[in-house]
């Protein structure tokens, strides 16, 4: 059973900056697909990033790109997003998941085994 434990959120202002982690116990990330998903009030959950097991790649998703930035510490077993210039769309509780899937499902959120409880962003004007 994987565990996983995101830490990190909180509020800030428009165009500052958040550092999320994810930790995991009884699992490894080199192991899976790890990514961070997000779920804003009335919304529907959505994908944020990706990095993928197979090849090593990150993908994000369009609004992020450039502003976000997902990394792994192996040492730590943890993995982080770097979020910037945090827009108010942002705001969101934000999920780290891990699982095992083809390239092409790797934005599916059913694909993920394991799922993490979940850190609130909230970002105001």
């Amino acid at each position: 059973q994987v565990i996983l434990t995101e830490t990190g959120g909180g509020l800030v202002q428009a165009g500052g900056s958040l550092r999320l982690s994810c930790t995991a116990s009884g699992g490894t990330f080199s192991s899976y697909t790890v990514a961070w998903y997000r779920q804003a009030p009335g919304k529907e959950r959505e994908f944020v990033a990706a990095r993928n097991r197979g090849n090593n790649r990150i993908y994000y998703e369009d609004s992020v790109k450039d502003r976000f930035t997902l990394s792994r510490d192996n040492a730590r077993n943890t993995v982080y997003l770097q979020m910037n210039d945090l827009r108010v769309e942002d705001t969101a509780v934000y999920y780290c998941a891990v699982g095992s899937m083809i390239l092409s499902a790797i934005r599916n959120h059913e694909m993920y085994r394991h799922w993490g409880q979940g850190t609130q962003v909230t970002v105001s004007q």
